[in-house]
Order: C-alpha cells, then structure tokens, then sequence
C-alpha cells in the first residue's frame, strides 16, 4: 500500500480544484512548492491572501481593481462614448494588449448559461443597463465570446439596449492572420464574410 502524506495530499488536491489543472499536473505543481525555499512559499501564500482581500470589483465597470475605481475608468483620457462589454477581466487585459482600444469596459463575469443554472441575476447586466442612463455613451461593443453562451448573452443584452437609441456592434470574427482557409470550419468563414471590410 502506497505511503500517504496527508498535507502533500491535501495540497495536490488544492492545485487539482483550479481550471484546467489535472492531477498529474497538481502533483508537479505541489511538489514544486514543497521545494521552494520558507520565505518564498511564505511570500507565495501571502500574495494569494492579499490578492483576497484588496482586489474587489470596480463601483463602475465591474472590472477587477484594487481600488475603488479601476484605472480605466478613472482614466481621463479614455473615451467614455464607447463601452466594450466582456465576459471576464482575462478579456479586459487582452483588449487593453492590443493598444487598439481607448474607451471604457464593462466585465459581466460570465455568461447566460441555463444549463449550468447561470443567469442574468448571476452575471452584471443590471449594473450595465444602468450605467447607459448616462447621456455620453453612444456605442456598446459585445465583445461576449463566440460560444453558443456567448453569442446569446450578446443577442439578450443587445435587445435591451436597442430600444434606447444606443448603437450596439459586435466584435468580427473570422479566419486567424497565418491560417489557411481549407482548414476553417463554416461558421467561422460566415463570420469572416459577413465582418469583411474594404480594402
């Protein structure tokens, strides 16, 4: 009978719990930070605790911050005409790496999912719908991902907004830079037709 560690287990199980992480991969993780030295494992807890308790959600867009108000939002020099609605804060920074982006986000930290009992009470729309009672915004970009939950978060959420005389767009999607079209399933190649632009 193989010998059993409970706190090595216990931490295998930890690292095993987070997205994407199986237990092969947990085991590497584990004993990787049993082989950190006492003051780097004591920082490496301590900045998940404090990573707890300072980073909380924008009062504005619902982004991650540690402040009251994220740097996007109180960013003066950001358009405020324009607000990009994303699933998630992953989303936020990849935007914000393009450098293509100047206005405003609004993170509504999932999507519609009746099957894993997600729904509008569980994600931010109503904190979105009433930030558009302000006069400066004219566009909202969906840049939901284009999952089936992601493709009916924005339809629901464009159909709200619509009626307020808001413009409301959607990302394009389409064929990577370096694929081949061959290899492109249809729906992607629709996207990429139906979002093409002039040259």
């Amino acid at each position: 009978m193989p010998r059993r560690v409970a706190p090595l287990e216990e931490l295998i199980e930890q690292f095993e719990r987070l997205p994407g992480i199986g237990r092969k991969s947990a085991q590497k993780l584990a004993f990787y930070v049993l082989e950190m030295p006492d003051e780097q494992a004591k920082k490496f807890a301590e900045s998940i605790m404090l990573a707890h308790e300072k980073i909380h959600r924008c009062k504005v867009c619902c982004d991650l911050t540690d402040a009251e108000i994220c740097s996007v939002c109180s960013d003066i020099k950001r358009d405020k005409s324009v607000i990009c609605v994303v699933e998630g804060s992953k989303d936020v920074m990849a935007i914000e790496r393009t450098h293509e982006y100047n206005g405003l986000y609004h993170v509504l930290h999932g999507a519609i999912s009746p099957m894993n009992g997600i729904g509008l009470d569980e994600i931010t729309v109503k904190e979105l719908i009433t930030r558009l009672s302000d006069p400066e915004i004219k566009e909202i970009i969906m840049a939901t991902n284009p999952t089936v939950e992601g493709e009916a978060t924005a339809m629901y959420i464009s159909r709200l907004i619509k009626p307020m005389g808001i413009k409301v767009s959607r990302l394009a999607y389409g064929v990577p830079v370096g694929a081949d079209l061959e290899y492109a399933d249809e729906v992607t190649l629709s996207r990429a037709i139906e979002g093409r632009q002039e040259i």
